[in-house]
């Protein structure tokens, strides 16, 4: 008895003492933890903000072929930004750029230890890349065509991927077993131009494209599902290096999912066919609406023989350009032809990480919009369709998003 009533005394003076802390930090009511940081959301620069809502996905016509790969579904999205055009080559340029002078500096040695022991690349120190430590990053011998000319082939980007679906189905793995590391080769194939098209004279494309000025403002193409991905993962860490563990994006840049995609097409109009909602690809003058293939053989009536620029046509009403025509666009889902029965109704995806030994049925990707070399069919806002994951083509590029966190006054 005597030694309960010493315990009930002990533990009075324990909330005694701790109710004599500063006012400021107690007040004897539940308060949730002071100091918490801020957060006014981010507002990327070249995203729009595609708000919360409900979406009827599926085919916008009368196809019966089209029936059981464009089911019809109600759904409902979470608020998400998105790039406003696809991705552009002087903007996939600057990953390519990055992940070069990441290489040279780690041949060059530039480390430095941060307050916490860690190495870390430092940037401030300059390249000199006519110095003989890069030689490994050049052509030698028989493979120089000529010059000083970089080994596009060694220009790897190296990440980690936590699977959270596995995490969930089994929370006593071991940690380390969620984790799986990517090493992907970032440099565009430029040759797609030429490898697309038999009997096509295409090499200008093949030497231009990519490099030249004149395509800066253009959309990004032969780049795989593998690399648009590595591009989003290097996006996100360089703007949380940007912020310097200030307001830090928790949430990571990635493709969008198939029906994000079609949600943010259909800007804001349910049904419509078209990102600008009508049943037509041409307007009330007879003007093309898109850049796609308008008859056999006639690819340049629409203003563009091959790509335009990325902002060239006008925009939904969501503020998103060529979300039909251009280029198609990756999103992040496996493809399935009966995909839309098996997804949920809230923000539906379906995705599968296949393995290089996978068979080459489960290694396709969705692929939306159509392209420049597509018919109108392509560029409706409910046709489905797909290519290899490991694919660099063409007519094939992509646009990132980003998840909105918590809900906007935008969204009702």
């Amino acid at each position: 008895m005597k030694n309960s009533l010493k315990l009930v005394i002990v533990l009075q003076l324990v909330l005694i003492l701790a109710s004599c802390g500063s006012k400021s930090k107690q007040s004897g009511q539940l308060t949730g933890v002071m100091n918490r940081p801020s957060w006014k959301g981010t507002n990327q620069f070249g995203m729009v903000y595609v708000k919360s809502g409900q979406v009827h996905i599926g085919q916008s016509d009368e196809d019966i072929f089209s029936t059981y790969l464009q089911t019809k579904k109600s759904v409902s999205i979470q608020g998400f930004y998105m790039d406003d055009t696809e991705i552009t080559n002087n903007e996939y340029r600057q990953f390519v750029q990055w992940t070069t002078d990441s290489i040279a500096h780690v041949l060059m040695g530039d480390f430095y230890d941060d307050d916490f022991g860690n190495q870390k690349l430092d940037w401030e120190l300059e390249l000199d890349y006519t110095d003989p430590t890069l030689d490994e990053m050049f052509y030698t011998g028989d493979m120089a065509l000529g010059g000083r000319e970089l080994n596009t082939t060694k220009l790897i980007f190296e990440y980690k991927e936590v699977d959270l679906k596995k995490a969930a189905s089994n929370p006593k793995m071991n940690r380390k077993d969620l984790i799986t590391k990517y090493s992907v080769p970032v440099y565009p194939d430029t040759l797609c131009w030429i490898r697309d098209f038999s009997y096509s004279y295409n090499e200008p494309y093949t030497r231009n494209y990519y490099s030249h000025p004149a395509f800066d403002d253009y959309p990004v193409v032969g780049v795989n599902w593998h690399q648009a991905n590595a591009f989003c993962k290097w996006r996100t860490g360089l703007y949380n290096t940007y912020k310097d563990g200030k307001e830090i994006q928790t949430e990571e840049f990635r493709l969008p999912s198939e029906v994000e995609w079609e949600y943010a097409a259909r800007g804001g109009r349910d049904l419509a066919p078209y990102p600008w909602g009508g049943y037509y690809v041409r307007n009330a003058k007879g003007c093309l609406l898109a850049n796609f293939k308008p008859g056999r053989g006639n690819y340049p009536e629409d203003g563009g023989l091959y790509t335009v620029k990325a902002d060239e046509y006008f925009p939904n009403d969501y503020g998103l350009y060529c979300m039909s025509g251009n280029v198609a666009e990756w999103c992040i889902d496996a493809f399935n032809e009966n995909a839309y029965s098996r997804q949920h109704d809230l923000n539906p995806v379906y995705k599968y990480d296949a393995t290089d030994t996978d068979p080459e049925v489960l290694k396709r990707k969705v692929i939306r919009g159509g392209s420049w070399k597509d018919i109108s069919h392509y560029l409706q806002t409910g046709t489905r369709s797909w290519e290899y994951q490991d694919s660099q083509k063409s007519y094939i590029g992509f646009r990132c998003v980003l998840t909105f966190l918590g809900r906007s006054i935008n969204d009702f």
